[in-house]
């Protein structure tokens, strides 16, 4: 199977490519732009076409989000064209206002914020015009590596000393952007066997969260790893924010759709950090190696 993916960049792009390296079954074209024409399609005969999401919509400027519907609706003109497949992950900050309880998939969302509106607009035509779509609404993604790759920025700032601000009252389901390329594939593995099972669906992490002790936690891991290495490190704060005072704003998703019809577990957020921690240390200890062979090269000469 095929696969081609936009937006190369993107933490989540980088996560497909990572998952493809790991199996035999699978190619991948990676493409930099944030669209695709129906000659490409034509030319490069995909499977499906991936695109990654605007995963902070609400803190996008309004040219960005505009300029990001206007991609996904050329996108969906050229599969509209060559009957390929369109995959568009979106944010779970569709759901503007929350929901007291989870969100199932048949519930639209109905945001007042204009750019949002805009994307609701682009996934109306999608859900009308193309059958074989596949909608996937995420909880606030997480990677170490590539654009919007939330935990590595976090690490970044931790490490310089700087200060974290983070709400206390949003509450949501950080999720692992491997673990969204994992679903992905397997998804669109079980459709290209005749699954027949297009629509959106709702993929996240277990355990909902506030914003806050997410990075709370994630700043103790760290610290704790450091410790255990033997660093001192001087780590930065982290601020607790409160916007909704009255009450919070819970935007946990509900994903029993996709585990009831492509068996995709949700995975344990707490888990997937500290497997990503444990690979960012490695990548510490192959620079300072490095460093240290450089030091030692420039000595002897």
């Amino acid at each position: 199977m095929k696969l081609l993916v936009l937006d190369a960049g993107h933490c989540l792009s980088l996560a497909l490519v990572r998952e493809t390296a790991r199996r035999q079954d699978l190619e991948l074209e990676l493409e930099s732009a944030h669209s695709v024409t129906a000659r490409h399609l034509e030319e490069s005969t995909p499977y499906a076409v991936i695109i990654p999401p605007l995963t902070q919509p609400l803190d996008e400027q309004p040219a960005a989000v505009r300029a990001h519907v206007d991609d996904v609706e050329a996108c969906l003109e050229a599969c509209l064209a060559q009957d390929v497949p369109l995959v568009w992950c979106v944010s779970d900050q569709l759901y503007e206002d929350g929901f007291d309880t989870p969100i199932d998939e048949h519930v639209i969302p109905s945001p007042r914020n204009e750019g949002l509106k805009q994307l609701i607009r682009v996934g109306d035509r999608i859900r009308a015009e193309l059958p074989h779509h596949l909608m996937v609404r995420l909880g606030p993604l997480f990677a170490l590596d590539g654009k919007h790759a939330w935990l590595g920025k976090l690490l970044d700032t931790l490490i310089a000393g700087g200060e974290l601000r983070a709400a206390s009252d949003i509450i949501f389901c950080p999720t692992s952007a491997d673990s969204v390329a994992m679903a992905l594939i397997g998804m669109l593995q079980q459709q290209s066997c005749g699954a027949q099972a297009w629509g959106s669906y709702h993929l996240a992490g277990t355990e909902p969260v506030s914003a806050y002790t997410f990075v709370s936690m994630v700043r103790t891991q760290l610290e704790t790893r450091l410790e255990g290495r033997g660093e001192q490190v001087e780590l930065g704060t982290v601020k607790a924010l409160n916007h909704h005072h009255e009450h919070p704003l819970r935007r946990v998703l509900n994903c029993r759709r996709v585990l009831g019809t492509f068996g995709v577990h949700q995975k344990a957020w707490r888990l997937e950090v500290g497997r990503m921690l444990d690979l960012w240390c490695l990548a510490r200890d192959e620079q300072q190696v490095a460093q240290q062979v450089s030091q030692d090269k420039v000595g002897q000469q």
